[in-house]
């Protein structure tokens, strides 16, 4: 089992009756991470660089499994030619496709943590077919991340769509938690707070789902 400890920065890993305590950024912390979406993969080099330590191995070693429903030329080969290429699996499809969610879960290997981050197509039916696709993935005590619900609050703002208020992953993920009780809304602690702030600012509302 896994715990994470975002105001600590610990990942505790229970195995039979010993726990043992890690930094939540060294190499055992994630074995797994499944990312599907970004259209240029910059986040994928950007959470490899700052993940960066783990030694790649088909069984042992983090990684980072992106599905996408196109790779273009030009992006393939910037990653490919990336100093953590090598971390990185690319999986050209669409995230929701049973095919796709197989190859993925072909990659984890019996015993690895395994985080999910979710930023494709955000519509709320696309984001609720993802959580339910990639939700079994998760390790117990680690998250599936439905990001960008701050669509819901921006309806009416320039380049938006009328019908964002429920049409938004925040929306998706609130279902996928009533039909899911292994699931619970658990987003990160502050680190630490010197203002008077007591709700967190961000693009991500409602979307850190943390499997019991």
């Amino acid at each position: 089992m896994l715990k994470i400890d975002l105001e600590k920065g610990l990942v505790a890993i229970q195995t039979g009756d010993a726990e043992r305590t890690i930094p939540i950024g060294s190499p055992e912390a994630f074995e797994l991470i499944s990312r599907p979406g970004c259209a240029a993969a910059g986040t994928a080099s950007m959470s490899q660089l700052q993940l960066d330590g783990a030694p790649h191995h088909p069984v042992a070693g983090r990684r980072d499994a992106h599905p996408y429903i196109e790779i273009r030329p030009h992006n393939r080969a910037a990653i490919e030619a990336h100093e953590v290429s090598d971390l990185i699996s690319l999986v050209e499809g669409s995230s929701t496709a049973p095919e796709v969610v197989e190859q993925v879960r072909s990659m984890i290997c019996p015993g690895e943590r395994v985080m999910v981050i979710l930023d494709s197509n955000h519509s709320r039916d696309h984001v609720r077919s993802e959580l339910e696709a990639y939700g079994p993935l998760v390790s117990e005590g680690s998250y599936i991340v439905a990001t960008d619900g701050i669509m819901g609050d921006l309806v009416n703002a320039p380049r938006s769509q009328p019908d964002w208020g429920w049409n938004n992953p925040r929306v998706a993920a609130e279902e996928f938690l009533g039909a899911h009780p292994e699931f619970e809304d658990a987003p990160p602690v502050f680190p630490f707070n010197e203002g008077a702030l007591n709700h967190r600012v961000t693009y991500w509302p409602g979307a850190w789902l943390r499997r019991k």
